[in-house]
């Protein structure tokens, strides 16, 4: 199984690269993964909302053009307004879409301002973790967690309860 993590900024505290670190070596008896870090673009001071989905759109198209190297991967956009599911929930639906042949899963990422409508559009699924809004780069964190949450699950060893 391939995971790739496409996200919209880098993480820039220690103890978030200690976490991504440690969750990346936790994962690697389970699939291959992968994180693309976008560059962020920069709001400026003062902005109103047309400035906003401005940025929103060009990190939304880096996004897209990224989602697009992965030809028939499965995609999960991760927004506040998808879908929510458990973690044996989230477990069940990678490991359903597995049998159905994907073997490659792309999971997105947006900025502090959110996904694009067009990035929307394209998920295949989209997945919420939380009606509560979380850093994007805490989110990764959280991604990775559950992630290997579910691939625990799936073998029926002990970590998820």
């Amino acid at each position: 199984m391939n995971i790739e993590i496409i996200c919209i900024g880098n993480l820039k505290e220690p103890w978030l690269k200690d976490a991504e670190k440690e969750y990346t070596k936790r994962l690697s008896p389970y699939l291959k993964l992968t994180i693309t870090e976008l560059s962020e673009k920069k709001l400026p001071k003062n902005s109103g909302k047309a400035e906003e989905e401005s940025v929103k759109e060009k990190e939304g198209e880096a996004l897209i053009s990224s989602i697009e190297k992965f030809g028939d991967a499965f995609v999960f956009a991760l927004d506040m307004r998808g879908k929510q599911f458990t973690s044996e929930r989230f477990s069940e639906e990678i490991s359903e879409l597995t049998l159905k042949g994907k073997s490659t899963f792309v999971f997105i990422i947006g900025g502090s301002l959110g996904l694009s409508e067009k990035v929307r559009k394209k998920a295949d699924k989209i997945l919420s973790f939380s009606e509560m809004t979380f850093p994007h780069q805490l989110m990764r964190i959280i991604l990775l967690e559950q992630i290997y949450r579910s691939q625990k699950i799936q073998r029926s060893e002990p970590y998820h309860k």
